[in-house]
């Protein structure tokens, strides 16, 4: 089997981690990719073994919209920072894929600049989809084109031209010759041309050993994209919705059903697809969730269910982010690793056990998928000879399960409690809002040590929340503290009417300087 198929990856969004300006400049380039180097010892530590990070290449704006597919965005440095970055990755044992930006580009991309000068003249007319001379748009152009998403500022590229085709693919290979780049995430994957996608497959077969292709898609027939001809990998987004849906209705039937019906289309058995709980176009897993305690068995069966595994930047340590006003930012943040770091958090203890439990067992990369036991509260299945269970309600829950052999002792592997089989079954209780990964014990298993975690429950949570900081008036906003920005915020909502619970809940929540700056000085 292939790398990918074992890995765990993290998700990095560059531009938000950086703290890089909302729009490019084309000044000199600033050495910003640089300061995700401390990152990679952390992205370790908690055993991720891939990283997917994007987008990265020169864009006017939040990345997607491509200016040049061969330059590193001058907001984060230049070429030779990536190619250091990338092997100082592999130096540590983890592989990396980039953001493949090839359905559409910006419109400061040469051949789109080229057809506004030259119009029906341009040698680059064919490049784009359904250039229309006769129309228009908001930009002015005295044309119009397909795009992607109603948003002209994204232009549809051709991949049906040869041309097109022939340059994304040198572009591909300049990547790989370049930086030395394990794969792509193919960015709107759903509306590439699909003959475009086999001319990928057939170069990732040739550019480099086990070159992963992994595509985003949101809805439809994964099969279709995910075979032997077009990619390894999807997004999968019907898990994505399932696992926090499942937890906030107390209703696990909509993971085992999505589960069994990705099985049965042959997914989870003989391709993997990409698991998530959040990422860069969603909002955080613990914001989503109701119940914050919750974060515990949605990352066991992130961890567990069949699929490749991917943490986002961020939501290891549980972290809030939602969209607002239309805007990602507040979901792609700036991060201070230390900050992050200085004391332990108990959604990172999670992380780093899962990390280490999922590297450890070969069950959770190949095992066979079994459904055991499944209520609307409980969900029990195996995988391979290792059983999970989970708990979504808040009393506690016994389970009652066949075991992989008459006397067989399995060890808690985030408890560390035992369970002994007698007659081939196992009795096995477990807390409210928990999740346990039961292995069998004996032969050259690894040990593993109980991980002592508490996540606050929402009682908890709420009353901390409610605590009112003290504000600090006269002195300027850059010299506040975090909690001296958030009584400032709450005064100014105060003062331009009723302040509920929630938007107390919201500000209390971010405990980000740059966040909060931007948010206090937003008020007139």
């Amino acid at each position: 089997m292939a790398w990918y198929d074992e890995a765990v990856f993290y998700h990095i969004y560059p531009l938000g981690l950086t703290g890089a300006p909302a729009q490019n400049a084309y000044e000199e380039p600033v050495h910003r990719l640089n300061t995700l180097i401390p990152w990679i010892g952390h992205i370790k530590e908690i055993g991720c073994t891939g990283l997917y990070i994007g987008p990265l290449f020169e864009s006017v704006g939040h990345g997607y919209e491509t200016t040049d597919y061969r330059k590193l965005d001058s907001r984060l440095g230049t070429n030779e920072d990536l190619k250091e970055f990338v092997s100082l990755c592999h130096e540590s044992g983890i592989r990396v894929i980039l953001d493949g930006v090839f359905n559409h580009t910006g419109r400061d991309f040469f051949a789109f600049q080229d057809l506004k000068e030259h119009r029906e003249n341009s040698r680059y007319r064919d490049w784009y989809c359904n250039v229309n001379f006769r129309g228009n748009n908001e930009y002015n152009d005295g044309f119009s084109y397909d795009n992607w998403g109603g948003y002209n500022l994204l232009a549809k590229l051709n991949q049906r031209n040869p041309e097109v085709r022939d340059y994304l693919l040198d572009t591909v290979r300049f990547w790989v010759s370049e930086f030395d780049i394990d794969g792509l995430r193919l960015d709107a994957a759903d509306v590439l041309d699909f003959g475009f996608m086999q001319s990928l497959r057939g170069l990732a077969d040739t550019v480099k050993p086990d070159f992963w292709l992994m595509g985003e898609v949101i809805h439809g027939d994964y099969s279709r994209w995910v075979n032997e001809r077009t990619l390894h990998s999807v997004t999968n987004y019907h898990l994505h919705k399932a696992l926090y849906n499942a937890h906030n209705d107390h209703n696990y039937f909509e993971i085992a059903h999505t589960v069994k019906r990705q099985m049965d289309l042959g997914l989870g058995r003989d391709v993997r697809l990409y698991s998530f709980v959040d990422n860069h176009d969603v909002e955080r897993i613990y914001t989503k969730l109701r119940n914050k305690a919750h974060y515990l068995p949605v990352h066991v069966l992130l961890y567990t269910l069949p699929g490749i595994p991917s943490i986002y930047y961020g939501s290891e340590f549980g972290i809030e982010g939602r969209k607002e006003r239309g805007s990602d930012a507040s979901i792609r943040p700036y991060l201070d690793l230390a900050e992050m770091t200085a004391q332990e958090n108990p959604c990172c203890e999670i992380v780093k056990a899962l990390g280490r439990i999922h590297n450890n067992e070969s069950a959770l990369w190949y095992g066979d998928y079994r459904e055991l036991q499944l209520t609307t509260t409980k969900y029990a299945f195996a995988r391979g000879d290792i059983i999970v269970a989970l708990n979504n309600d808040d009393g506690n829950a016994a389970f009652d399960l066949p075991a992989a052999g008459t006397d067989t002792v399995y060890k808690g592997a985030l408890g560390g409690k035992t369970a002994c089989a007698e007659n081939g079954r196992v009795h096995i209780e477990l807390q409210g809002n928990c999740g346990e990964i039961w292995i069998p014990q004996g032969g050259e298993r690894q040990a593993y040590e109980p991980v002592k975690i508490k996540l606050q429950d929402n009682a908890q949570k709420e009353s901390a929340v409610m605590q009112t900081p003290e504000r600090a008036p006269g002195k300027p906003y850059e010299e506040m503290t975090v909690s001296e920005l958030q009584a400032e915020i709450l005064a100014k909502m105060a003062a331009n009417g009723n302040v509920t619970d929630r938007m107390k809940q919201d500000v209390m929540e971010n405990v980000y300087r740059d966040s909060l700056l931007n948010w206090v000085r937003s008020f007139r």
